[in-house]
């Protein structure tokens, strides 16, 4: 059996922290920023980690992720 291929888009989107768990970019940061507050749009710069629902699903998409 071959290998598993890498979801190539989404490796690019996620990173692993030392830890093992994965973390992402915040959603809803850019598009229509002019009406949100600069209090929101700071929180929203950062990383936050992938939801315990989704992370089984993306590990395997990205199995190879380092």
């Amino acid at each position: 059996m071959g290998k598993m291929k890498t979801h190539s888009s989404l490796s690019k989107r996620v990173k692993r922290t030392a830890s093992g768990k994965l973390k992402r970019a915040q959603a809803f940061a850019y598009h229509k920023a002019v009406k949100k507050s600069a209090k929101r749009k700071r929180n929203l710069r950062g990383t936050t980690l992938v939801s315990a629902s989704d992370v089984k699903r993306i590990k395997q998409m990205v199995s190879y992720l380092k």
